[in-house]
């Protein structure tokens, strides 16, 4: 090999050296570009999709997906299979679909969140850029809970599911490891206790730590300016930091 080199005139050498520079770039750039398809791009507009509720109402979280679509994103509801109180792992699944194997944004409401935290521990950890939840009973709620002592008739399966201890919450209490803004107010009287909402390795965020004056109940959390400047600061917001009492006046003011 080295005698075959020297015979090469001087000419050659340098063909021969730039040909096998640019194969290895080339090789470089293929081995970027496998890599970054286990790893989607998360800057950027992508989708985002909102998962309603229990019960599955469109309505509420109508008021926010325009907002998010006057600012140029492309904003959609989901419709949850049946009535929105069957399985939340179905409802996961039905996110998963929605998600098309493409990174989104993702706003839970309520038990939308706890869909979402279940989506997260499956394909969702590859594909979630943000998720933001509002009010959402990641660790149960008590009336869910009463619900299925005092009339177990009345509590289809995802109410059994939002009792607190139960099999499905009890899988997903681990920290969360990607970008998670949890909002709720400490008026909610269907998630109780309200900061049941806190998620470790989110950034869990009371509506009063930054608006003290906030009265703000559950069902009007999609639709309150100041929670809708919140959701809009965090989806642009690339450290998805927590929102202070400074910031009150001009999160109220955004929506």
């Amino acid at each position: 090999m080295r005698h075959w080199w020297q015979g090469l005139s001087a000419r050659r050498r340098w063909l021969v050296t730039a040909v096998a520079v640019m194969v290895g770039a080339g090789a470089v750039l293929v081995g970027v570009r496998v890599a970054g398809d286990d790893h989607p791009e998360r800057d950027g507009p992508v989708p985002v999709l909102l998962v309603p509720g229990y019960g599955g109402s469109r309505a509420a979280l109508s008021t926010l997906a325009d907002r998010l679509r006057r600012a140029g994103r492309d904003a959609r509801v989901l419709t949850l299979p049946g009535d929105g109180t069957g399985d939340l792992n179905a409802q996961a699944r039905l996110l998963d679909e929605a998600a098309g194997g493409a990174p989104v944004d993702v706003i839970g409401y309520s038990a939308g969140g706890v869909v979402a935290r279940l989506w997260v521990d499956g394909t969702g950890a590859r594909l979630a850029r943000r998720v933001v939840t509002l009010g959402s009973p990641l660790h149960g709620t008590e009336i869910a809970a009463a619900g299925g002592v005092l009339a177990p008739g009345a509590c289809p399966v995802a109410c059994q599911q939002l009792s607190p201890g139960s099999a499905l919450l009890a899988e997903i209490s681990r920290p969360v490891a990607v970008p998670w803004l949890s909002v709720w107010t400490e008026n909610d009287q269907t998630v109780v206790p309200p900061d049941s909402a806190r998620l470790p390795g989110a950034v869990n965020v009371s509506l009063q730590q930054v608006c003290p004056d906030a009265v703000v109940t559950h069902a009007q959390l999609p639709t309150d300016p100041l929670v809708t400047g919140i959701v809009l600061r965090a989806l642009g917001d690339a450290t998805m930091s927590a929102p202070s009492a400074a910031d009150c006046t001009r999160l109220r003011a955004s929506s």
